[in-house]
């Protein structure tokens, strides 16, 4: 099998062109991607639901705005933690193993080289194990954001995708995970790029306007 060049802790962005309404203006963070498939989370998707309501020793951590978010059409029963921890140095080492659409951390995740019960994805990126204390955490976030589910890919499908030209690749920000305006993500991480990418941020929402 040709070797996947991993986009671990790159951004999709849906173009316009997207048909899927699941996927409609997305903007998806790759928490994990291989020649086994990819795994990553919606970062525009904001319920209606508080997080204090679904898990309330993790609220007081959570980023505003403080409701649990639709990381993907897979699992909407499982929540999955995403934070970002400023202290961590840099690198990209990627999540071990297909569980990371689970909360639990898991064997192999022993490698750390940030505070208990955080696994880095990228860069300051990481995931929470929910089921540790808060505490544990609690000096060292920056930001925390819970999802409802996540966005899968099997072998070689999001590679199709991409040649279909369904999503621009690029790289994120920590910024991204806690956006304060996540209504308005698609347009300024598209509006960011030094490239014809940034005119794609005028697109209307109505393809009929254009």
């Amino acid at each position: 099998m040709t070797e996947v060049s991993s986009l671990t802790g790159r951004l999709l962005v849906a173009t316009p062109v997207l048909a899927d309404p699941n996927f409609d203006r997305a903007v998806v963070l790759l928490l994990d991607h291989d020649e086994e498939g990819s795994l990553g989370v919606v970062l525009n998707r904001p319920t209606p639901v508080d997080v204090v309501d679904i898990l309330e020793p993790w609220a007081a951590l959570a980023g505003e705005p403080g409701v649990v978010f639709q990381g993907g059409p897979v699992s909407l029963d499982a929540a999955l933690g995403v934070a970002v921890v400023p202290s961590s140095p840099g690198g990209d080492g990627g999540v071990d193993g297909r569980e990371s659409g689970s909360h639990g951390n898991g064997p192999g995740s022993a490698e750390r080289d940030g505070p208990l019960g955080w696994r880095r994805v990228h860069g300051a990126i990481g995931l929470v194990d929910l089921e540790a204390p808060p505490e544990l955490l609690a000096a060292e976030l920056g930001s925390l954001r819970i999802f409802a589910g996540y966005a899968g890919w099997g072998p070689g499908q999001l590679e199709k995708e991409l040649s279909d030209g369904a999503w621009y690749v690029v790289e994120s920000e920590p910024g991204d995970v806690s956006s304060p305006s996540p209504e308005g993500l698609w347009r300024s991480v598209l509006r960011r790029q030094r490239s014809e990418l940034a005119m794609v941020a005028t697109y209307p929402d109505d393809a009929s306007l254009n």
